[in-house]
This record gives structure tokens, C-alpha cells and sequence, in this order.
């Protein structure tokens, strides 16, 4: 195969619009709320922390949103990302299934997230920003958009959640290295982090406390916008990338998946994998089943109530209806960072309402085993976010060797470990601990939720 030819190739695999469900969706979602009046929100509302192509893409309709030129160039630095088949994994587990996996360890920063980070940086410099503010948990987003943010010419500060920052110190020199600035959150910088270290002064952090820091700095400095990396509709949208280029290349494989796995912490890589396949499915083609993976430690699809909330410790950001712990629940400190927010993106909150996903629950120590044996069989070491999957991905393939049944599964590895061996280290020498949230702290945080009329 001569160069251009694999060229053309992997340039028609990238998609030239990204996907929305909501396009598809049998019922509309529950509209966002102002956090003061309690009404529906509307574009001027968040004028101030995104720019308004970023707003129209968080409240459309139509199913394809075209990829602005400039972002799909910057794509072409990493995508297609490629799509194994494990054989190996498969000969190791002496299962009859087939397991795919679309791997998006293979981008600058290692992790899925560039896909919406390269977006948001280049719609916040069309409209003349030129520094954002954002939150980390593991490291995974906040050095996305430091590398998207050194592209644009955009100066990133991340409030990275405090016991990522200290767990994780090498993500956080990969921002620096990108030109970012990171805080340990909660911090003495903000009246956010400040109230949480009056009233917790050894606070461990949480996503939540982090989100609240960042758009405290958005909303009071004009030059500064805001970005989320997980969560929103428009986050959800720009990572259907990943499940378009699967679709196709599962195609040219001449296989299609029985089941579709994706990790789940605010729902960014789960939507990317799985909407594309659900959207075939609600327009009438083969059916499949859909399953979120989350660990035990933050359960929120599996324990959470389906409620309108805060996506904040802090209240500035805009009541939506989603799962959720309850915005003052902090989790349990694991290592699966990413993962550890008390909420879950509405649009992914919806389907599972609507019955159209599945979700389950795994301890950090069985999805580490499942994550060492992979690694074993296939060479890449998964993100402590991505063992969910994978671990899934094992128990599927396993009941088909105990059914006598073969069935395709297909997983979203949406990274690679490399900044996270250390949780790797504590795996070998026995001590990871399996930490499960208190329940007391969880009725406590569900029974705060806020009094909204219009649930």
C-alpha cells in the first residue's frame, strides 16, 4: 500500500461531522435551570463562561454538526485511532467471543479527551479568548486542553483535584510542559476552595469542589472563559468521533458488536463509544446492548438518584437533571481520578432513564487484575480508568465461554497508563485498597439536593 493510498484511507475514516443523539432521542431531556430563578436557561445565561458556538451546539437538535476545518486538521495529527481485535486476550481467556477495542491512548496527551479539547480552544480564539480556566481529576483533561490551549495561543489554568495532584505528579508536569498552570484544588485561590479548606482543611477534593474553583475564575475575570471536559452536550457531541471511525472500521472488519463497553465517570468516552451504535439502533439497525462501567467507590449510575442537581460543591453552575450522589458527596480517594465526580452527563442520565443502557459496578482491585492481564496479553497498559472496561469487556467474554456462546464485544480503552503506574506499583505490592463511599455521607448528600418545582 503506497502512502497516499493509506493517506485517503485514514483521511475518509475521520469523520467530517460529529454526531447528536438528541436528533434520535424516543423523548426530549429535562431542560437546564439558572441556578437562581429556577427557570430554563437560556444562551445569555452561559454567554459568559462559553462562546456561543459551544452554546448552539449544547441545545441542538440536528444530527450532524459539521467539524470546523481547522479542528479536523489538528485531528489528523492522531485520528483514525486505530481499532484492535484482542486475539491474544481472547486465546488467554479461551473464550469463543471476539473482543474489539478502539484505542484513543494514541493522541498527544493519551487519553480521549483532545477530541473536545482541540474544539473548545479553537471556537474560545474565534471569539477572542485568550486564557480558560478548568478542572482536572486525573490529569487526563486538564492536559488535553493545555495542549490544546498551547495550539491556540490560549493560556489554560487547571484546578487539578487535590489527591490527583498529589498521586499523579507527572500529569501534572505535562501541563506545564504544555504551558499550563496548575493548582491543587481546593485552594486558598478562590472563595470556593477556601470555604471547603475552612471546613475541611485536609480535603482530599473532588471534581465537583474543582468545577466550582474554575467557574468562580471564568465568571469573575471578562478575559477568561470556562471549560469542562466531561459532562455537557456539547463534551458528549465532539467525542462521538471515536464511535463513528469505530462503526466504520468495524465494518471493514465485517463484524458489528453484540455489546458496547465504556467506562463511565461524567460520561464523555462512554457517549463517545456507544452514541453512534445506540443512534444506528433508534433508526432502526441491529440491535445491541449498551453497558456504562463505573467503580463501586462513586456508583452513579448504579446508586445515584435521578434528580435535578448542582454539576458543583459551590452552586454556580446551572441545576441539571441527571444521576447523581448528591453535589456534596465526595468520594473515596482511588486512582481511577477520572472517574470520581458525584454526577453523570444528562444526555447519558436520559438513555439510562429511558431504559436504553445498562450500568454496572467493579471494585479498583478486580479491575486492575483485569487491566494487568490485558496488558499481558496485548501490550498497552490501560488509564486506572479504562480497567473498568476492560474488566467488563472479561466478564462479558467469560459468560460467553460459560454459555458456549460467541458474541462480539466491543470496548472503548479511552487511554493509556503511563502517567499512572504508580497505581500500578501499588497493585503489585498489595497495597491498593478496594474503598467503598460511606453510605451515611451519601444519604446525607442525596437529602441536600435542591427543592426544584419542576421535577
Amino acid at each position: 500500500m503506497t502512502d497516499q493510498v493509506k493517506y485517503v484511507l485514514e483521511e475518509n475514516l475521520i469523520p467530517k461531522f460529529w454526531y447528536n443523539i438528541a436528533a434520535d432521542l424516543p423523548a426530549p431531556m429535562a431542560p437546564p435551570l439558572h441556578p437562581g430563578t429556577g427557570q430554563p436557561i437560556g444562551p445569555d445565561d452561559l454567554a459568559p463562561l462559553f462562546p456561543m458556538a459551544l452554546i448552539g451546539q449544547e441545545v441542538s437538535a440536528e444530527r450532524e454538526i459539521e467539524i470546523p476545518g481547522p479542528v479536523r486538521e489538528v485531528y489528523r495529527q492522531w485520528r483514525p485511532a486505530p481499532l484492535y481485535r484482542a486475539r491474544r486476550l481472547e486465546r488467554f481467556l479461551d473464550t469463543p467471543a471476539k473482543i474489539y477495542y478502539k484505542y484513543e491512548g494514541v493522541s498527544p496527551s493519551g487519553s480521549h479527551k483532545p477530541n473536545t479539547a482541540v474544539p473548545q480552544a479553537f471556537y474560545n480564539k474565534e471569539e477572542g479568548i485568550t486564557k480558560i480556566s478548568t478542572e482536572t481529576g486525573a490529569g487526563q483533561w486538564g492536559s488535553s486542553l493545555a495542549y490544546a490551549g498551547s495550539i491556540f495561543g490560549i493560556q489554560v489554568d487547571v484546578y487539578m483535584v487535590k489527591v490527583s495532584f498529589q498521586q499523579k505528579p507527572y500529569r501534572r508536569a505535562l501541563m506545564e510542559a504544555y504551558g499550563a498552570r496548575c493548582v491543587a484544588s481546593p485552594s486558598t485561590e478562590t472563595d470556593a476552595g477556601r470555604a471547603v479548606l475552612a471546613a475541611t482543611p485536609d480535603s482530599t477534593g473532588s471534581l465537583g469542589i474543582a468545577i466550582s474553583e474554575a467557574v468562580e475564575v471564568a465568571a469573575k475575570n471578562a478575559d477568561t472563559h470556562y471549560a469542562l471536559g466531561s459532562v455537557l452536550n456539547h463534551v458528549l457531541l465532539h467525542q462521538t468521533v471515536i464511535g463513528q471511525e469505530a462503526i466504520a472500521q468495524m465494518e471493514m472488519a465485517g463484524d458489528y458488536p453484540d455489546v458496547v463497553i465504556g467506562c463511565a465517570g461524567g460520561g464523555s468516552n462512554f457517549a463517545g463509544i456507544a452514541f453512534p451504535f445506540l443512534g444506528q439502533k433508534l433508526r432502526g439497525g441491529k440491535d445491541m446492548r449498551i453497558v456504562a462501567v463505573e467503580p463501586t467507590a462513586c456508583p452513579t449510575l448504579t446508586r445515584g438518584k435521578y434528580a435535578y442537581d448542582f454539576g458543583d460543591t459551590g452552586h454556580l453552575t446551572p441545576l441539571v437533571k441527571m444521576h447523581t450522589l448528591g453535589n456534596s458527596f465526595v468520594p473515596p480517594p482511588v486512582h481511577a481520578g477520572g472517574l470520581r465526580y458525584h454526577g453523570m452527563a444528562p444526555l447519558v442520565s436520559h438513555i439510562k432513564e429511558l431504559g436504553l443502557v445498562e450500568a454496572v459496578a467493579y471494585h479498583q482491585t478486580e479491575c486492575f487484575k483485569a487491566a494487568v492481564d490485558f496488558a499481558r496479553a496485548e501490550g498497552i497498559v490501560p488509564a486506572p480508568e479504562s480497567t473498568h472496561a476492560v474488566k467488563h469487556a472479561v466478564v462479558e467474554a467469560l459468560k460467553c465461554k460459560e454459555e458456549g456462546t460467541s458474541r462480539t464485544i466491543l470496548f472503548n480503552l479511552s487511554g493509556h497508563g503511563h502517567f499512572d503506574m504508580q497505581a500500578y506499583t501499588d497493585y503489585f505490592a498489595g497495597n491498593l485498597e478496594d474503598r467503598d463511599y460511606d453510605p451515611a455521607e451519601l444519604e446525607r448528600a442525596l437529602a441536600d439536593l435542591p427543592n426544584v418545582a419542576a421535577e
